[in-house]
This record gives structure tokens, sequence and C-alpha cells, in this order.
């Protein structure tokens, strides 16, 4: 089945036919009604990388994320392949594991299949992604992170570690601990990193080295950070985890220990992934809106590539969720735990 056999049976031209499946000309009413009459008796369906040549679009989407395994991406994907499908385009989709090199790799091989606009997470790259995107005339969109100097959508990391620390210091806690994830290859791990720091430092505190541990973005890896963090002197009476799933592992690591948690240690994470609220205690987390930045994505590139103004830079907001994980500081010290010693506290990929 092929144009030529709708063109015969709707008595019209191949290019008639062309122009009624690409909108790519005027035609009279009754002419098109012929042509969608003809589609409809053949089954006819077009094939799109010819009608991709004929409109000179590939109306593909390409975007790169750092891990699969990650919930948040997951859910920021979703949306935005949903928005694009309802526009008419096809996502592709690559990850990187973290890695800016095979980034750039990625975002080369899809600019070589003709897709039309990029996404990309954090704001730390490559020059070479920006560069290529801007030869060749492709919108890119930087995620997860705020840059007044590229389109972006996104929100300030450096503030959501802030706001937590600030959260915990308004409790009374002095020794706050930090589970981050892995800060190299990451820039919005370090960004909340920094954020934390800035928020002891404005109080006269310093986040000590042996509070800092830096662990990929998985529960057994929050139960490793978290016996680092109880083999530590002092004890931290708080702790911040660089996402849910550190979290999560914190939590299962202190009741292991016999901690009390909010009683003796306050745990707190970032996203608000939806089994956050049905932990026991239910955690105290930094929402943060994935599926609004797959969403405002996919439609700053709908508007670049049809031609609207758009605004460069979109902010979403996050919000500090407070739930039973945390609590203020105790009056007296953790006690000392007789649990298995910590693995090495600072290996691994981030997620």
């Amino acid at each position: 089945m092929s144009a030529r056999d709708v063109a015969r049976h709707a008595g019209v031209s191949v290019a008639t036919v062309s122009r009624v499946l690409n909108a790519s000309g005027p035609v009279a009413d009754k002419v098109r009604r012929q042509v969608v009459a003809a589609v409809e008796i053949l089954g006819y369906t077009p094939n799109a990388a010819a009608r991709a040549l004929v409109r000179s679009r590939s109306e593909t989407i390409g975007a790169v994320v750092p891990t699969l395994e990650n919930a948040s991406f997951a859910i920021a994907v979703e949306a935005l392949q949903a928005r694009l499908r309802a526009a008419g385009y096809t996502l592709l989709l690559a990850s990187s594991g973290y890695d800016s090199a095979n980034e750039s790799t990625q975002v080369r091989t899809l600019l070589t299949r003709g897709v039309e606009g990029v996404v990309v997470v954090g704001g730390s790259h490559h020059a070479e992604i920006e560069q290529l995107c801007a030869a060749r005339g492709v919108p890119l969109v930087q995620t997860w992170t705020l840059r007044p100097d590229a389109a972006c959508v996104g929100f300030d990391n450096r503030a959501v570690g802030r706001q937590l620390a600030d959260y915990l210091l308004d409790l009374g806690h002095r020794h706050i601990g930090v589970i981050a994830g892995v800060t190299r290859g990451n820039d919005r791990a370090a960004a909340r990193v920094a954020g934390i720091a800035e928020a002891l430092a404005a109080r006269g505190l310093a986040l000590a080295r042996e509070h800092l541990i830096e662990r990929p973005y998985r529960i057994a890896e929050g139960q490793i950070g978290l016996r680092a963090l109880l083999a530590s002197e002092p004890r931290p009476t708080a702790v911040i985890c660089g996402n849910d799933l550190l979290a999560f592992g914190a939590l299962l690591e202190a009741r292991k220990h016999g901690i009390a948690v909010p009683g003796e240690l306050s745990i707190a994470g970032i996203d608000d992934l939806e089994f956050a609220a049905e932990l026991d205690p239910p955690l105290t987390t930094l929402r943060v809106p994935a599926e609004e930045i797959g969403r405002r994505s996919a439609e700053y590139l709908i508007d670049r590539l049809e031609g609207r103004t758009v605004a460069t830079v979109t902010e979403v907001a996050t919000s500090l969720i407070v739930r039973g994980s945390t609590a203020p500081a105790p009056t007296s010290t953790l006690p000392t735990s007789t649990g298995p010693q910590p693995a090495g506290p600072n290996q691994g990929d981030d997620r």
C-alpha cells in the first residue's frame, strides 16, 4: 500500500495526497475529503520517515539522563514523553551513567539521528554539547538545575540544602551529618552539600569531614552511610540524605541499631517519592516536582520548535514536607553502637 494507491482511489495526484497528509499546501475541501476517505477505506498508514523527509523534520526529541534507576528521573521522563506525544513528537532516550564523556557521546548520536531538540540533566557538561546543538540550530534545555545563562527547567539545589539544614538547626540540632549522593560528576549533589555547609557556617558551625558521607543513590548505600556516621565523634543528632532512597536506608539502619527516630536521631530526605509518606516513621523530605520538570521541558522545546516566544529560565517550586522522622534535638548524645563498623564512605557511582 502506497500514496500512489491512495491517489488512484481518490482520483487525485500523488502530490495532492502528500499535501493533505503533510498539511504542506492548500487543498480544496472536497478534494481533502476524497483523500481522507480513500485513506480510511484502504487502511493506509503514511510512512513516518518519508513524511519527515518531505517536511524536512524528524519530529523527534532526544533526552539523556544520568541513570534509569532513579525514580525521579523516570517520573520526569514519563511526563516529558507524554507531553511530546500529545504534540506529535517521539522521544529518544539515552543514559550516561553519570559520565560526562558518555553524555557527550549520547548527545552526538542523538543529533546524528536528526533530533529536533535535546534534554539533559544538570548544568555542568562538556562544552561541546552546547556547541554542537547551537551549530545545528537544535534547542537544548538543561533540567534539575537553574542557570541564568542557559535554557533550563529546575530549581536551586544549593537552596534546597540550605533549607533542610536551616530546618534542622531551628530544631536545635548542632551535629548534623550528611549522606550525599556522590558529588563527582553530579553538580546537583555538590550544590546541595554546599548549601548545607553554608547554613551551618551562618550559625558558626562547620560540616565536619567525618560527617559527610558520599554514597550511590540506593537503599543499601544509605545503610552503609549511616553506619559510617554512627562511628563518628560526636555522633550526629540529625542526618540529611541526598535523596529518599538513602534516607530509607538510614531509617532501616537506625532501626537495626535500636536507635529511636526521631527521638534520638532525626532523618530527612529529598524528592518525596511515593513511599516516603508510608515509611515508619513517615519521612520528612524536600519535595521536588519531577513530573512538572518533565512536562515543562517538553513545553519549552515544543514552543521553540513552533516559533512561539518562550521563557529561557523556568523555576519550579520545591517544598519542605515535615513528617514524623524529624523532631527537636535530643538533650543527650546517642548511645554507642555495638553494630558492625562501616565500609569506606566515599566510593561508588552517584544516582
